[in-house]
């Protein structure tokens, strides 16, 4: 018969996924396993004796930890936390943890067992699904819109035609002149709502020829008024893309980007309007609810004045823009684009910081359709 085998339980709880934190009766870290280590970037030798709450509490949260963990200390009750945000490495991280107490009897205190799981992941696919779902909504409602719209704009400049005509009078042909031009106008529009009918022609392509395409344009718009600077990665993999509308995607967005640095020229005085192309491979990224092993990632970042925090998170939303003289349809065409290429636009915006991220998949011979 076999002999039980004698089981070291630090050893057990060092290779769980969960990250734990044993804390004493004072709310100072005592113990913590690998997963949480990692997860606060600190090693026990570091961790041990400091203040759990220095891990835990955040400055403008509502909830007072101490008194929660004092009260788990003094009655066993134990109690859990849902979407609580801790900050590690000054990045914000989304975390639930349990908080629980651990008696180990006679003559010891008793200690608070924490387990923190983090969420943010789990949160990312779950707000990029909703994202997803409105932006399709929208689109279609766009898309229904601007047929609604073109169908008597015809009638309007044909009978606008026939009126200019009949009247025969240089005096009216002003005000025909502005009927025409102005449905014109709207059909254009009505015609970038619908967007485009062609379908993507996918080749094997390098990013950093449509990024180069770009960069060229863009010296040659601005006349060197804004620095560019390029941070690629060379080694990176082909992806399987329309380079045509990979240009029209990057284009989009560094255009947007140099608009809004020179309408924002008051913004500029200690610093040079800069725009920054980078190439990168992303390992482990979930893209539109699907985890890819690796994609290539092409941030497009300026240090202008950054998107209106109100419509940051409706930004790829048709018709929602933070210009005076935007349409709010380019980053919404952008990002259809970008889904028709099974891959994604992120921005993340601060004033002085704004970065527009493209993901494209690339181990994955499989295309949207």
């Amino acid at each position: 018969m076999d002999q039980p085998h004698t089981i070291d339980y630090r050893v057990l709880v060092d290779n769980l996924t969960t990250a734990i934190l044993l804390v004493d009766s004072k709310l100072n870290i005592f113990y913590l396993n690998s997963s949480c280590e990692s997860l606060f970037d600190m090693s026990l030798l570091r961790a041990n004796g400091q203040p759990v709450l220095n891990l835990l509490h955040m400055p403008n949260d509502e909830f007072n930890t101490e008194e929660a963990l004092f009260n788990t200390l003094a009655t066993g009750q134990p109690y859990t936390r849902r979407e609580a945000t801790i900050n590690v490495n000054f990045k914000d991280i989304h975390v639930d943890y349990t908080v629980s107490q651990l008696n180990a009897g006679k003559p010891y205190h008793p200690l608070l067992l924490i387990e923190l799981n983090p969420i943010d992941r789990m949160l990312k696919i779950s707000k990029e699904e909703n994202l997803i779902q409105q932006h399709q909504v929208a689109r279609q409602l766009i898309r229904g819109v601007a047929h609604e719209i073109k169908n008597p704009l015809g009638g309007i400049r044909g009978a606008t035609q026939l009126l200019a005509r009949s009247l025969n009078n240089p005096e009216y042909s002003e005000f025909t002149d502005i009927i025409i031009s102005e449905v014109d106008r709207l059909r254009n529009l009505a015609d970038t709502m619908l967007g485009s009918r062609q379908l993507p022609s996918y080749e094997p392509v390098n990013v950093h020829e449509p990024l180069e395409r770009v960069r060229s344009l863009i010296a040659n718009q601005t006349k060197k008024k804004i620095k560019i600077t390029r941070d690629y990665d060379l080694s990176l993999p082909e992806v399987k893309a329309d380079r045509d509308q990979l240009i029209q995607v990057m284009l989009n967005i560094s255009v947007n980007a140099v608009q809004a640095m020179m309408e924002n020229k008051d913004f500029f005085t200690e610093h040079q309007p800069e725009l920054v192309l980078r190439t990168r491979i992303q390992r482990l990224v979930t893209i539109n609810g699907v985890l890819n092993r690796s994609a290539v990632r092409v941030d497009i970042e300026d240090n202008g004045p950054g998107v209106p925090e109100e419509i940051l998170e409706s930004v790829f939303y048709p018709l929602v823009t933070g210009r005076a003289k935007g349409t709010g349809l380019g980053l919404s065409i952008a990002q259809n684009i970008m889904h028709q290429h099974n891959g994604m636009i992120e921005c993340q915006s601060i004033p002085g910081k704004t970065v527009f991220s493209l993901y494209l998949p690339w181990e994955s011979n499989h295309v949207a359709k």
